[in-house]
């Protein structure tokens, strides 16, 4: 039964599966040549565009709070100036005489066309006079008098919110000030002012680009806005902290629509309220998205002509191709395959590389051989190697797990070893690497108990393998007995190179130094002195001093050292 995702055979689906799997035309990988060639050039020309966007955002930005900056300092002007007033006509000597007349006239004299007025309370926020209405007649209680106490208390000028006064039948703010005079009960000045008379500080400034500023209160209402007359009184339906600064994503109030908003927020000195310019986010990015839509508009409009070109390119390239194929099918059949020139030159210079490969072919293998033959010659020389620590290891061991660690560890050494081989090539090996790598698995981590130093000096493939093994077995023991056996043990291994003989040292410092049985040879000295002195002609010393073994091997450059014509840095060339 056929399955339920298997498709008639055919069907789109199946042929698009067969493209993918498939070879590709030419004209496919010609057409990823455009795409490859313009995808990018677009994608870098969006980066610069919204960069170049970003950029000019931050300039907007900046020049918005300068304008929020230059708002808040004029209401604080504003605000300022109230303020003063009050504090001047506080010093006049019929509100200190109770002469209310008097008092009044001046008053109404200083605000004439300020759009203020001038209340006075007494004590218990009685009106005593108001300038708004004719001296003498009856005055209402005050009932918007909502920090007159707190003005009481601190004694200090407080500027209120905004509020509807029912007097004047407009919303307003009030500025109130204590007074005490030296004799009688204090009074209180409270200046009224409508709150319109703000717009004037925010129309002065320049609001472009879909820019609106607003005059908030401490409770965030709306005292005076460039957006819409109707907000004054409102909450501001913008969402953001008490504090001052710019919020690039501020969210409306619940029940007001709309998406987010650029919003930079200054605060007054003066009243405590802010002044916040806003915009939103989908006109201030629109000019980026129509650039964005006419670049992608172009590019892929240019896309298109690219895969017309590639589809006519293609065509003129197939036919040479098939009949490069021809002649590669004829190549891997032993044929002979001559040139031809054809009118593309790469193609051309494929048919030429056909006609050579047959020639090529036959040297690949014979160097194919060669390589075999050297790699079955080091595979031998391991073999060797492996069986004589084999044969030693069993020697010196008692039981069979002593002998499966013994070598195991043994075995290790020679893999670090050839690893630097390998690496090496025909260089050879770095002394300073070959013995970092075989006694850093024993050292401890205090870097202070273990110290390398001298020349640089490289050894050939074989005698580092030698030598790597015979550090390995004294790393070993001094593991086990010497150096790296306490807390406070420290190794030294230095070298130099002395009438052509390297002379490389190897000194144990330990407080108390563990016994060893010096008669007994292990496979550590067959290494030391059969493999290290009898293969590399070496001079070796062994002496066990109260605080730790002095290892001392005298080798003669000559049988270090690798083939002059491939090696690396020369013998005794300072680090």
């Amino acid at each position: 039964m056929q399955a339920k995702d298997s498709a008639p055979p055919g069907s789109l689906s199946e042929r698009i599966r067969a493209f993918a799997a498939g070879p590709k035309p030419i004209s496919f990988f010609l057409f990823l040549l455009i795409a490859v060639t313009i995808i990018p050039a677009i994608g870098v020309s969006v980066v610069l565009l919204q960069r170049n966007n970003e950029a000019q955002r931050e300039v907007v930005t900046t020049l918005a709070e300068a304008m929020a900056g230059s708002i808040a300092e004029a209401v604080d002007r504003e605000l300022s100036g109230m303020v003063t007033t009050l504090r001047v006509l506080s010093t006049t000597p019929s509100l200190s005489s109770g002469d209310l007349q008097d008092f009044y006239n001046r008053a109404k004299l200083a605000l004439a066309g300020s759009g203020s007025y001038l209340r006075v309370l007494d004590e218990n926020y009685k009106p005593l006079l108001n300038t708004s209405v004719p001296f003498g007649e009856p005055l209402e209680p005050a009932t918007d008098s909502l920090n007159d106490p707190a003005a009481f208390q601190e004694g200090a000028p407080i500027t209120s919110g905004v509020f509807f006064g029912e007097l004047a039948g407009k919303w307003s703010f009030k500025v109130v000030r204590p007074f005490f005079p030296e004799s009688g009960p204090p009074r209180m000045l409270v200046m009224t002012r409508d709150a319109d008379t703000l717009v004037d500080a925010l129309s002065q400034q320049m609001l472009r680009g879909g820019w609106n500023a607003s005059v908030v209160d401490r409770n965030n209402v709306v005292v005076a806005s460039s957006f819409l007359s109707s907000e004054v009184g409102k909450p501001f339906f913008l969402n953001f902290d008490g504090s001052g600064g710019i919020y690039r994503e501020a969210e409306p109030t619940e029940g007001r629509a709309g998406g987010t908003y650029i919003t930079i927020v200054e605060d007054s000195g003066v009243s405590g309220w802010k002044a916040v310019v806003w915009a939103s986010t989908a006109t201030i990015e629109e000019p980026m998205r129509h650039s964005l839509r006419m670049l992608l508009a172009g590019g892929l409009l240019v896309i298109a002509i690219g895969a017309f070109a590639a589809w006519l390119l293609g065509r003129q390239i197939a036919g040479p191709v098939r009949r490069l194929a021809r002649d590669a099918r004829r190549l891997g059949a032993g044929e002979p395959v001559h040139a031809v020139e054809y009118p593309i030159a790469e193609v051309a210079t494929v048919s030429s590389a056909l006609a050579e490969a047959a020639l090529d072919r036959e040297q690949s293998e014979n160097e194919i051989r060669l390589l075999m033959r050297e790699v079955a010659h080091r595979s031998k020389n391991q073999l060797t190697v492996v069986s004589s620590m084999a044969k030693q290891t069993a020697r010196s061991s008692r039981t069979f797990a002593g002998f499966q660690d013994a070598f195991q560890k043994r075995l290790h050494g020679l893999a670090r070893s050839t690893d630097l081989l390998i690496a090496g090539g025909a260089v050879g090996v770095e002394l300073r690497e070959l013995l970092a790598a075989q006694v850093d698995p024993f050292r401890p981590d205090s870097p202070e108990r273990m110290k390398m130093s001298g020349p640089k000096f490289r050894l050939a493939n074989q005698p580092a393998q030698t030598v790597g093994l015979a550090v390995h077995e004294l790393a070993t023991n001094a593991a086990k007995y010497g150096a790296f056996s306490t807390s406070t043990g420290r190794l030294e291994i230095s070298w130099k190179v002395k009438d052509d003989t390297l002379i490389l040292t190897w000194r144990e410092h330990v407080s108390r130094a563990r016994r060893r049985n010096v008669r007994r040879r292990g496979f550590g000295t067959e290494i030391i002195e059969r493999m290290v002195g009898g293969t590399l002609d070496a001079e070796i010393s062994r002496v066990f001093h109260r605080d730790g073994l002095e290892c001392v091997f005298k080798i003669p450059v000559d049988r270090l050292e690798p083939d002059i014509s491939t090696s690396g840095p020369r013998v005794g060339e300072a680090d």
